[in-house]
């Protein structure tokens, strides 16, 4: 006779010593901290990393720790707006996504809601729309032209580019009924005319003979949207793609990553300089667990411009890197970071969302000769909320007649607003008392416990 286990023992930890969540707005005076105390599982730090995130905090400093079998972090944050978070719905969702109440412990996020979740909104019954492939100009603008054509309604739509390649998910649902489109016919007709469009006029082969054609998929996964952006571009990276154009090396941004080994706790230890900027921390953590790395101990700082990281890992055997694998995560690292850089203007559309919307505004964009670098697209409501970072088709920063130009024709039917996206120039909260934070060093504490 087989003994019998309980299903649940495995949560009986969890549930005795369920998550903890604190918003501490009294300890420092310029930013608010969140402490996180909760029983460890794979895959935590990025979950609680992606909930500060998607709400557009800014992380000024963190501490983590995940030895054993608690996991303990301390995040130092800010708003979108640079100061402290005192929005008590903002407070409420993250005590309810991180505290007990949350499914950290156990089911994956995103699992009790079909919709997709935008920031705090939901956007409803869809399908989901994966497509990557050689970027062109011009090609966001055709792909949503097609689209309306097919009658497809574009709910939301996250675009990356990186080098010459683009990778998107887009959120559609059927024009008339305003449900998620499911007949298989449909769906293989929109996925053949969304591959010619990614084929371009050559109209080669899907492979291209090299792995760098064009590729979409119908997704029905719950995989957060920018997470499933990097496992697109990484998967490209594989091929041979989302790299430096052939015989160019990438550019050189100030980006340094390294990788080296602690011999005091047998860690790998990934050492990031860069620009600091909105979710680097996510991009980071997203690329490690992706490649089954696991972070055990973190600190995050910020110097001036630049953002500052050490993170000690290990491979989910508990080993340590091999030289080899060490070159590898300082190649999609470095990738990683570089995705999300945008340089040139964002413009910011807010108006009446309708059905053709996004086809029309991209045109305008095609025909004044602007290249969309990465695109984010929400509705919220009836209200269709667009930012595209836009440069000229040659790379170089757009002029402002060319913007004078476009605010008069896209500023006729929705409501633009033109931004210069931070190029040289230090945050705005590198100019007060937060420009330069201690970092404090786990290598530094690991060497004094070993002496």
């Amino acid at each position: 006779m087989r003994p019998y286990f309980d299903p649940e023992y495995e949560n009986f930890n969890q549930r005795i010593n369920p998550p903890r969540v604190c918003i501490d707005n009294n300890t420092c005076r310029d930013c608010t901290l969140v402490k996180v105390d909760s029983m460890n599982k794979n895959g935590i730090l990025l979950e609680v990393v992606q909930v500060l995130s998607d709400l557009d905090l800014t992380i000024l400093k963190a501490y983590i720790t995940s030895d054993g079998g608690w996991f303990m972090d301390v995040f130092h944050v800010l708003d979108k707006q640079g100061h402290k978070v005192t929005d008590e719905k903002t407070i409420q969702y993250i005590e309810k996504a991180l505290g007990p109440g949350s499914n950290i412990p156990g089911a994956a996020k995103g699992s009790n809601s079909p919709g997709r979740s935008v920031g705090m909104h939901s956007i409803g019954d869809h399908t989901a729309i994966e497509l990557k492939g050689p970027d062109r100009t011009g090609l966001l603008s055709e792909i949503f032209a097609v689209l309306a054509e097919l009658q497809c309604n574009v709910m939301a739509a996250e675009v990356w580019t990186h080098r010459t390649r683009v990778a998107c998910v887009v959120y559609v649902n059927d024009v008339s009924s305003g449900q998620a489109i499911e007949d298989a016919c449909r769906l293989a007709g929109i996925e053949e005319r969304l591959r010619h469009v990614l084929r371009g006029h050559g109209g080669g082969d899907d492979d291209g003979g090299d792995g760098r054609g064009a590729h979409t998929n119908f997704s029905a996964g719950s995989t957060h949207v920018d997470r499933r952006l990097h496992q697109l571009m990484h998967a490209d990276m594989d091929l041979g793609g989302d790299g430096a154009p052939q015989g160019r090396p990438a550019a050189d941004d100030g980006t340094a990553v390294t990788v080296e080994h602690c011999e005091e706790k047998d860690y790998s230890v990934v050492n990031v300089r860069c620009r600091d900027r909105p979710k680097l921390l996510f991009d980071i953590v997203c690329t490690l667990t992706d490649m089954q790395y696991v972070v055990f101990h973190a600190a995050v700082a910020s110097e001036g411009i630049y953002g500052v990281q050490e993170l000690y890992i290990r491979r989910k055997d508990g080993r340590t890197l091999l030289k080899d694998e060490a070159e590898k995560v300082t190649k999609c690292l470095e990738a990683a970071i570089s995705r999300r850089v945008s340089e040139g203007f964002t413009l910011e559309l807010c108006g009446r969302d309708r059905v053709g919307l996004l086809s029309d505004v991209t045109r305008v964009l095609r025909e004044h000769g602007l290249t969309v670098t990465r695109a984010d697209v929400t509705t919220v409501g009836e209200q269709a909320v667009n930012v595209f970072y836009v440069r000229d088709a040659s790379g170089q920063p757009v002029d402002m007649k060319t913007i004078e130009g476009l605010r008069g024709q896209v500023g006729q039917t929705v409501m633009l607003n033109v931004k210069k996206v931070p190029g040289d120039k230090a945050p705005e909260r590198a100019a007060g008392s937060m420009a330069k934070t201690s970092f404090f060093s786990f290598g530094g504490l690991f060497a004094k416990l070993g002496a």
